[in-house]
């Protein structure tokens, strides 16, 4: 008998990395159901809408007129426990997780596997979420909201029977935070869709992609490219694109939110993909690989997973803010575009396949069973 299996995510809100994976999971188990505490249409990836079981807080969310779901946050924890999941339903539960998603094995005595995109580190690093709020009245919101997630993680956490991390520097927070040993597999990049073009010529710019919100410091790579006098082509939008417009100079170009096609050719176009932020993983920079474009990395978290010197792009350090523009832009500066090939940049990209990723899911998951 073919065993049954739940899916659980955080929320369908907006496609990014963790809800492509969830889609991974969900092409692995195709009888699987989806239990999120609240979604929207646009916000769940293509095929998977009638897979989708969302909890007492849909209506809530609907009434908010699906703009902002901060405010149900708190209530994530007891939509979980209560919410469509059943106890009969699972032989296994895998959960993808951020934040509340482990509150889910309230409602379950089955074996689980949580795939943990990391630990909330706005909830357990201070400094991490003094820059995630401005303003009083934010900045004790989210204390209070910390306060709630960590006692989630904490009270759930030992319940998994297996945590999986989606990189090395999120393991290490699991052992930290969690007391919790952990298996790494990398998140999977489509690497169907991102190729390299072989008749498209590089040209003379650096490029940055993702969502401006503090933590990617966008504004760090904005500085260093100003230093360096060298062109930089900013892909993307959020809060942080006020800071980042404030410190550029003629020689930085805000492309706002492009579709997927514009975006890679933009990304197959560059001399470099930079990353000037600390990630937990870090699709964008498996893609930009993908695509045959080498990486320019700050050498911390996920980084230290994907770059690899010299094969896939280049490291830089820096204990300061002031430290990390001037060695990024000494990097771009001096940086030679016949260190790296494109075949080299494809074939260490292959090393984060879907294929791949759902080849070890799949075992981890017939391990608890």
């Amino acid at each position: 008998m073919t065993p049954k299996i739940a899916l659980v995510h955080e929320r369908f809100t907006d496609i990014a990395g963790s809800e492509h994976v969830v889609a991974e999971l969900a092409a692995q188990w195709p009888q699987a159901k989806i239990h999120v505490p609240f979604a929207r249409p646009e916000g769940i990836p293509g095929g998977l809408l009638d897979r989708v079981e969302t909890s007492s807080l849909q209506p809530l969310y609907k009434a908010l007129g699906k703009r902002s779901y901060a405010p149900l946050l708190p209530l994530v924890p007891s939509a979980m426990k209560h919410g469509t999941l059943r106890k009969s339903e699972a032989d296994a539960v895998v959960i993808s997780h951020h934040a509340f998603a482990l509150a889910a094995l309230a409602a379950v005595d089955a074996p689980s596997v949580a795939y943990v995109h990391s630990p909330a580190r706005w909830a357990w690093d201070d400094t991490f979420r003094r820059d995630e709020a401005s303003g009083t009245l934010n900045t004790l919101a989210l204390k209070a909201l910390a306060n709630r997630a960590r006692a989630n993680e904490s009270r759930y956490a030992p319940k998994v029977t297996t945590v999986v991390a989606n990189s090395t520097a999120v393991r290490e927070r699991i052992e930290n935070w969690w007391h919790r040993e952990a298996t790494v597999v990398h998140p999977p990049v489509d690497l169907s869709f991102f190729t390299p073009d072989p008749a498209l010529k590089k040209e003379d710019y650096f490029i940055m992609v993702g969502r401006m919100v503090p933590y990617k410091q966008v504004p760090l790579g904005v500085r260093a490219a100003v230093r360096a006098g060298v062109r930089l082509i900013v892909v993307g939008e959020g809060r942080d694109l006020g800071r980042a417009r404030a410190v550029a100079g003629p020689n930085v170009e805000f492309r706002g939110r492009l579709p997927g096609k514009e975006m890679r050719d933009l990304i197959r176009g560059a001399r470099a993909l930079l990353m000037p932020g600390e990630e937990d993983f870090g699709i964008v920079p498996v893609e930009a690989m993908a695509c045959g474009t080498p990486v320019i990395a700050l050498g911390r978290g996920g980084a230290l997973d994907t770059v690899r010197p010299g094969i896939s792009g280049l490291l830089v350090d820096g204990e300061t803010e002031q430290e990390v523009v001037e060695n990024l832009a000494e990097t771009m500066k001096n940086f030679r575009d016949d260190t790296f090939t494109t075949p080299t940049l494809v074939d260490w990209a292959q090393r984060f396949s879907p294929t791949e990723f759902r080849r070890q899911m799949d075992g981890l998951v017939t391990a608890v069973l």
